[in-house]
């Protein structure tokens, strides 16, 4: 089974994590930060993870420290769960539409970590989230998943719409590069042998 747990406990924040790559997209999400868990969730549900997280950090100052690390635990989970990523597709890629919102990402799993984020989000905040951590979060995803992450908004007014869409359109390109294809069962998926 293609799982893993983080425990990852800081002076700002406590996370606990399990992810299970080949799930059915149920979730339990309770991170204090109540448009991520929103997002959390619909991550999970698209990409067919079964995803549970509990966090708790210092959002009484603000919700930074608690969405990065949530996204550090994020891309810990995924790198442990796909281990030397024998018979994994590698690469996938989405253009997600989400009402007048267009979202592209496309995905390595080359073992580099890098994150491209191309976004124009027009308001600083949807509720009481700050906009701008969005890119946090997968800038922490992409370092800890060791992975190459592409994310550009090709068009979109409404923010919320704009970072709901990355995290769908995210999903669904991960849950294709993680899926296994069996003619490749035993084959770590580069001319290197390892990835």
């Amino acid at each position: 089974m293609r799982t893993a747990e983080i425990n990852r406990i800081t002076g700002e924040t406590s996370i606990t994590l399990s992810l299970e790559l080949d799930g059915a997209g149920t979730s339990c999400i309770e991170t204090g930060v109540g448009f991520l868990d929103h997002m959390l969730t619909l991550f999970a549900r698209h990409g067919r993870f079964d995803l549970n997280i509990q966090a708790s950090g210092d959002t009484q100052v603000d919700d930074h420290h608690t969405v990065e690390d949530i996204g550090i635990a994020l891309g810990q989970a995924f790198a442990k769960a796909l281990g030397e990523k024998k018979g994994i597709s590698r690469y996938g890629s989405t253009i997600l539409p989400m009402d007048e919102a267009l979202i592209l990402t496309a995905i390595d799993f080359s073992g580099r970590s890098f994150l491209a984020y191309e976004a124009d989000i027009p308001a600083a905040k949807v509720g009481t989230f700050d906009t701008e951590l969005a890119e946090e979060f997968w800038q922490a995803f992409a370092r800890n998943a060791n992975c190459t992450l592409h994310i550009r908004q090709l068009a979109g007014r409404n923010s919320h719409h704009i970072i709901e869409g990355m995290f769908k359109s995210a999903a669904r390109s991960i849950r294709d590069a993680v899926k296994v294809e069996e003619a490749f069962a035993d084959e770590v998926p580069s001319t290197k042998g390892v990835l």
